[in-house]
């Protein structure tokens, strides 16, 4: 798979039919290995290995309701009183981070309300702070560490 703009971390892999999978710590089960799941799977590790995130407060494939349509949001962060904190949208590399990558994520969090917004195509990643009380938001430059956002 493609080098990605994250530490490298090691993974499990099969081949199943001459389709290859790979293991998600999270889901505790192989999943199909695609470009955009590549992307996850390393983003999952940035978040726990670097960022100090409890893995059991990382949640994949978040179901969201959005008027009445029924979304995934691609990763969930909870605070540990079960709140969420953090909605990531990942896309595969070759996906250019655009305007309709901030809207979907925005149209999840009409829900969700969180604090914290990541987009990353495992190439360029953004963070946004949204700041509810001004009703403003600020793009920061680095990922924030757990213990920054609870």
């Amino acid at each position: 798979m493609q080098k990605l703009n994250l530490p490298e971390y090691s993974f499990r892999f099969k081949t199943l039919e001459g389709k290859t999978f790979v293991f998600d710590v999270l889901r505790k089960k192989f999943v199909r290995l695609t470009p955009e799941e590549w992307v996850r799977q390393n983003f999952v590790h940035f978040l726990i290995h670097q960022k100090k995130f409890p893995a059991t407060l990382v949640a994949l494939e978040t179901g969201v309701k959005v008027n009445n349509n029924p979304l995934r949001a691609d990763l969930v962060v909870f605070d540990r009183m079960g709140q969420p904190l953090l909605i990531a949208e990942f896309k595969a590399p070759e996906v250019k981070i655009s305007q309709q990558t901030f809207d979907q994520i925005v149209r999840y969090n009409m829900q969700l309300k969180v604090p914290y917004l990541v987009v990353s195509n495992g190439l360029s990643h953004y963070c946004c702070r949204i700041s509810y009380s001004d009703n403003s938001y600020a793009f920061l430059p680095d990922i924030p560490c757990f213990s920054e956002i609870i």
